[in-house]
């Protein structure tokens, strides 16, 4: 069973002053939950001091499960299972395996970091996401934090970062 959380986020017009605030929350060590954007924003991650994804790793192996399953596949059927010479060609024709090689990798790669992805980011099908405010997703830029288990004094003093940093909303939500 999901507790409820209490969530004080304030609404940015503009990505600049959004990374500004991000800056000053983390210089005062406040303890952001998230911030949501309509598009990407530049130097975001870094401000928050996110690591770098490792998501290209797993798709570099999963690209690599893709080269060994269709070189090795081919190989068995062209040399054990199914060995005919086409057009004098021997058994074992690397050249002739490289497309569907290629191929697999890229499909491998593509599907496995889909999965990896959703997986990660718990995005099932069926699961719906809260959200704070539609104007997320259209032109507002927002920054929240977890007030769940913060007394009124925190509350404030969050309100009143969150309006001093540009802010030109400033909400309380439970989700």
């Amino acid at each position: 069973m999901n507790k409820e959380k209490e969530v004080i986020y304030g609404l940015y017009d503009d990505e600049e002053i959004l990374l500004s605030a991000v800056k000053q929350a983390r210089a005062d060590h406040l303890d952001i939950m998230d911030v949501y954007t309509p598009f990407p924003v530049h130097g975001l991650d870094h401000a928050m001091g996110m690591e770098e994804s490792r998501l290209h790793i797993a798709g570099f192996v999963y690209g690599a499960i893709g080269t060994l399953t269709a070189f090795l596949f081919m190989t068995w059927v062209f040399t054990r299972d199914w060995p005919i010479i086409f057009g004098g060609k021997p058994y074992w024709s690397v050249p002739a395996f490289i497309p569907i090689t290629f191929e697999l990798t890229v499909l491998f790669s593509a599907i496995g970091m889909t999965v990896t992805f959703f997986t990660i980011c718990g995005l099932a099908p069926g699961r719906t996401n809260p959200t704070l405010d539609d104007r997320i997703t259209d032109d507002k830029f927002c920054l929240a934090f977890d007030a769940s288990d913060s007394g009124e004094d925190v509350r404030d003093g969050l309100r009143n970062f969150l309006s001093s940093t540009g802010a030109s909303e400033v909400n309380l939500k439970t989700i």
